[in-house]
């Protein structure tokens, strides 16, 4: 492979950029660039049996099932995927015709292709709206004629070298387009890095004759995860047989990927559009290796519909059976899809997939989260979790980490997760330029020392205790038990309370009885205190009785409720059971680790600070039915935080008092 045919041809393409400026925007570029480019490879590919398919074509019959024309042209065509075109036009002889016919012949070029590349040019680039606008604003010919120079033709440029080409002008695109880039591009060195974290290992699994390994992306933008995965494949083993599947929901990131994976020569159908989550287009396939970075915080609520009813008729049969995670964000829903295409023979899958910081920990016991976090880790699928440095990506700055999962653990890795804090400035270096929010880059070195503590399952014994710890999957859970206190009531009426009553949603309904219930209550109440609601309620109840049943219910409650206020030093109020009755506002919840007995806690922990409390038995967990609900959160703050102590207050003096020294004398120029 010659990197100086990629770069000169990338350099020529990117010239022809140069051409647009001043009537399109920079963040324009890439939609009119890269779909010349495709068309420009496929013209290529298809030169040389372009006569044979026109024969062919113009011999069928007209009622020819669609299917059975496709095969026919596509074996005739011979380009690799299910192309061909019917046209009688090609790049040259559509640059010997007139010129002002351009558009109108250009057309007729693309309806000529296959129904598959039609779509990908008309529906998905809207390419027929580029050519009228190129021509409205007078650049199209010169952007044609350019093209038409090109020379692509596989004899000169292979498949692979074509799909770093491809790479390479999304990388450029994606870089001047700064206030998009993050939607649909992934750093390169974070693809690297997961790539190479997902391969780790493997090498003698990847060796040899005859090897198919299937790959999946659920939500592969513009196909650059696949790519990348691909050639490391191939570089460990050239003659492995990479099958390459992918779903996108944008439409223009669907079309440069599908149009990627035919340059190249791979069976394009295998990349799909539409929405994973809702129309999983790869149903019942799996796949060997999976790899992702899902949209971060993207609410699902427009689709969460055909989500929810999955989860409640299939439950654990389906795809989201652990558990549904708050609609603000959906990264969890896309960890769960993939998991659900994991192979269950001997060679397994595993996957890696970038996320925020949200799904470590957002969400406490019972919630969508926690069970979902509970499953993977019970399940016993993750590896490990990889701690990014931050300001890596284009349009955030935020922490991200990578989720290495597999169900094929080595036997050292069972029961067991490894997290890897890899943020630190030894894993980063800062950017000469910053590219929107990207300020920082891994280096080679530093992906090749994250690969190897991971390959290598290096922690603090091997040296590594500050970056790369491991964990038993059962330190992450623990029981959130529900601590009660009793409830201790002081009753008094005073002015102000007397106001509350009087201002009762339902005090309205005594009419003119309402300032006779206040006149009693004042004759029976101003003035004393009462410190048991035992004493209490037999001298409210005596007050009221005068009114019967005309007081209504809500409103008797509600002058109980407003004349009592919690005191620590009132008795405790007792049920009809004669047991303590709970305080809602002291109401706590304990996080108890997963292993530890709840009452050993609670008697360490809890009982010697406030003796009268008790744990509420009757809050339990949904799943085990013991006391206390699970939860699971991986917090890396806890597990990596580094205490650095404040500087001594006489360094921090001498440094204001230099300051001041400093201030003073270049006051004294002023005034000089």
């Amino acid at each position: 492979m010659s990197k100086d045919t990629i770069q000169n041809n990338a350099s020529f393409i990117w010239s022809i950029a140069e051409l647009l400026r001043g009537d399109f925007k920079q963040s324009e570029y890439g939609k009119i660039v890269l779909p010349f480019t495709i068309l420009r490879r496929l013209d290529c590919l298809l030169e040389e049996t372009k006569s044979a398919v026109l024969e062919a074509a113009s011999g069928l019959p007209e009622e020819m099932d669609e299917q059975m024309r496709m095969a026919i042209l596509t074996e005739i065509a011979d380009a690799g995927g299910q192309i061909y075109n019917t046209s009688h036009f090609t790049f040259s002889t559509l640059r010997s015709q007139d010129t002002g016919q351009l558009r109108s012949n250009l057309v007729d070029y693309l309806t000529g292709f296959s129904p598959n590349v039609r779509d990908i040019f008309i529906e998905k680039f809207k390419f027929t709206e580029i050519l009228k606008d190129l021509d409205e604003k007078g650049s199209l010919w010169q952007v044609f004629d350019k093209f038409s120079q090109l020379q692509i033709h596989p004899d000169k440029v292979s498949n692979l070298e074509m799909g770093y080409l491809f790479e390479e002008l999304i990388r450029r695109f994606s870089e001047i387009s700064n206030e998009t880039a993050g939607e649909h591009f992934t750093p390169r060195e974070v693809v690297r890095l997961l790539v190479d974290l997902l391969l780790a290992n493997d090498d003698e699994a990847l060796s040899g004759k005859g090897i198919i390994r299937r790959v999946y992306d659920p939500a592969c933008g513009t196909g650059g995860m696949l790519s990348v995965a691909e050639e490391a494949m191939k570089e460990l083993n050239p003659s492995l047989n990479v099958d390459l599947f992918g779903q996108e929901l944008n439409g223009e990131s669907f079309a440069i990927c599908k149009s990627d994976m035919m340059v190249k020569g791979h069976d394009a159908s295998r990349i799909a559009p539409g929405n994973t989550l809702t129309e999983d287009a790869h149903k019942g396939e799996t796949f060997h290796y999976m790899l992702s970075n899902p949209p971060y915080g993207v609410d699902w609520k427009k689709y969460s519909t055909p989500i929810k009813d999955e989860a409640a008729i299939l439950g654990d049969e389906g795809r989201f059976g652990a558990g549904l995670p708050r609609i603000s964000d959906g990264q969890l829903l896309f960890v769960q899809h993939m998991v659900s295409k994991m192979r269950d023979d001997e060679k397994g899958t595993r996957l890696g997939i970038v996320m925020n910081g949200s799904p470590l920990f957002t969400g406490g016991a019972g919630s969508g989260e926690s069970e979902i976090r509970r499953w993977l880790l019970e399940k016993d699928y993750v590896e490990a979790i990889i701690a990014l440095p931050t300001d890596i990506f284009y349009n955030t700055g935020i922490q991200t980490y990578i989720w290495m999962l597999s169900n094929r653990k080595p036997e050292e890795r069972r029961g067991k997760v490894q997290l890897i804090d890899a943020s630190g400035e030894r894993f980063w270096q800062s950017m000469r330029k910053s590219l929107g929010s990207k300020r920082r880059a891994i280096g080679d070195d530093a992906r090749a020392e994250i690969v190897r503590i991971y390959g290598e399952f290096l922690n603090g014994a091997a040296g590594y205790g500050d970056v790369s710890k491991t964990f038993d999957t059962t330190d992450f859970g623990y029981r959130e038990i529900r601590v009660e206190r009793p409830l201790r009531l002081r009753f008094e009426l005073t002015p102000e309370k007397l106001q509350l009553i009087s201002e009762h949603r339902r005090f309205a309904e005594l009419n003119e009885a309402g300032d006779m219930l206040l006149d009693g209550l004042r004759r029976a109440l101003e003035g004393s205190v009462w410190m048991d609601r035992a004493e209490f309620l037999p001298v409210l109840n005596k007050a009221l009785r005068p009114f019967g049943k005309s007081i209504p219910a809500p409103l008797r409650k509600g002058i109980l409720d407003i004349l009592g206020d919690t005191h620590e030093d009132a008795e405790i109020c007792l049920d009809k059971n004669g047991d303590p009755e709970p305080d809602p506002k002291l109401r706590d919840h304990e996080l108890v680790p997963l292993l530890e007995d709840w009452r050993d806690y609670f008697t360490r922990e809890v009982e010697p600070f406030v003796p009268d409390a008790w744990v509420d038995i009757s809050h339990r967990d949904a799943s085990d039915g013991e006391v206390g609900r699970v939860g699971y959160e991986i917090n890396f703050n806890r597990y990596f935080y580094q205490y650095v102590p404040p500087r001594p207050l006489a360094e921090i003096d001498a440094e204001l008092k230099a300051l001041e020294a400093e201030i003073a004398g270049l006051l004294k120029e002023v005034v000089a």
